[in-house]
């Protein structure tokens, strides 16, 4: 299992990201290629994920996908560079 918490995950998944925005699905699957652990797990896990994109001000929804299915999610331009220098701590978006 790794040691990062579900906020760093998702975060390095989206800064990973060319344009450093992900869909749902795509974040799913950063997290399953970069740690087979996910992989054969239950998917219990996509909850904790979706429940911390919800929870933490500090990701926001950037728009909606090409298709309208889904929304983008990036991290808040506040706490961008914060995430970009490798401190996931959950935070509130500075505004």
């Amino acid at each position: 299992k790794p040691a990062q918490s579900y906020i760093a995950l998702i975060s390095t998944a989206i800064l990973s990201s060319p344009e450093k925005k992900l869909l749902l699905s795509d974040i799913y699957q950063w997290i399953m290629d970069n740690y087979p652990y996910f992989k054969n797990k239950e998917r219990s896990w996509h909850n904790a994920v979706r429940h911390n994109l919800s929870l933490n001000e500090c990701l926001v929804k950037a728009g909606r996908s090409d298709n309208g299915k889904g929304h983008f999610w990036a991290i808040h331009p506040a706490n961008l560079e914060d995430f970009a220098k490798g401190d996931s701590h959950r935070r509130r978006a500075r505004r």
